[in-house]
């Protein structure tokens, strides 16, 4: 089956309600593929009838404009990759499709907005919750397939989706990585040549902090000082953030008895890169 790639909102319903019974897969994205999108599709195909995936670059979730602007695309490369994977619907909307003239509705999670990403970019989730609201009334999808490097925005999501009742399954997917243990990221290409030579002391930081969780060590600021001399052992990284919440609330944690996030968002020259790993009980 060929690829149908469409634009506007009614030719998605159009094909997504041409057989009610059939159970899709969505995998919204912001383009520029990686493994680990690769990764959500082959999981979507395995479990569902359809596939379908979006490609937008959400303005909306940039609070720096500089960032939207830098932020790499590739359209030709992602369709050629996606028909590959056998995904059936691709939707490709412009901004003014998604956002048109006279929008004023915004979805606004509260309370876990308010650490770690919340905090560090005030905007950020209520861009988020808005467009994968948006996604999910447009595709209405059985499953929708997210990673676990943005475990916050997991947070979010199934937050947002257990309260406005939409009537699907939030799956999350486990992170992919480099052979170096680098999250994949669609930013990674914007490293220089050094600074990506560096950007594996994220992995290493969690994994130093996970081993001494799995040794015996409760006390959060142990992990988090533990995390930022790894980190701060590489020459150019700038750290935003490192720490250690509870899994749901995603407040700092005191005593680790019941697991954690770890999590870290750390800055080489201006590409920021995020990750994480849970801590289980």
């Amino acid at each position: 089956m060929v690829m149908k790639i469409v634009a506007e909102i009614s030719e998605v319903r159009k094909a997504r309600w041409s057989d009610a019974s059939t159970a899709w897969g969505l995998v919204p994205t912001m383009g520029f593929l990686h493994e680990g999108h690769l990764n959500l599709v082959r999981r979507a195909r395995a479990e569902n009838d359809r596939v379908g995936v979006s490609i937008f670059v959400n303005p909306i979730q940039f609070n720096n404009a500089g960032d939207l602007e830098k932020y790499p695309r590739d359209m030709e490369r992602d369709f050629a990759l996606l028909e590959k994977e056998g995904v059936d619907l691709l939707w490709t909307p412009s901004p003014e499709i998604v956002y048109p003239a006279g929008y004023q509705t915004y979805v606004d999670v509260k309370q876990v907005t308010g650490f770690l990403e919340g905090a560090a970019r005030p905007g950020h989730f209520q861009g988020v919750a808005t467009v994968v609201a948006k996604l999910f009334n447009v595709f209405q999808p059985t499953r929708a397939y997210f990673g676990q490097k943005d475990a916050q925005q997991v947070v979010v999501i199934r937050r947002m989706a257990k309260d406005l009742d939409f009537n699907l399954q939030v799956v999350v997917c486990p992170t992919i990585r480099e052979k170096d243990g680098l999250a994949m990221s669609s930013r990674n290409v914007r490293l220089s040549p050094e600074h990506r030579l560096q950007a594996p002391c994220l992995h290493a930081a969690l994994s130093v902090a996970q081993k001494a969780f799995l040794s015996g060590t409760r006390d959060a600021e142990t992990l988090r000082k533990t995390m930022r001399e790894v980190i701060s052992s590489a020459p150019a990284a700038r750290i935003e953030y490192v720490s250690a919440a509870d899994p749901e609330t995603l407040e700092e944690l005191d005593d680790i008895a019941d697991g954690a996030l770890l999590s870290v968002a750390v800055f080489w020259g201006d590409v920021r890169l995020i990750d994480n790993i849970v801590l289980e009980p």
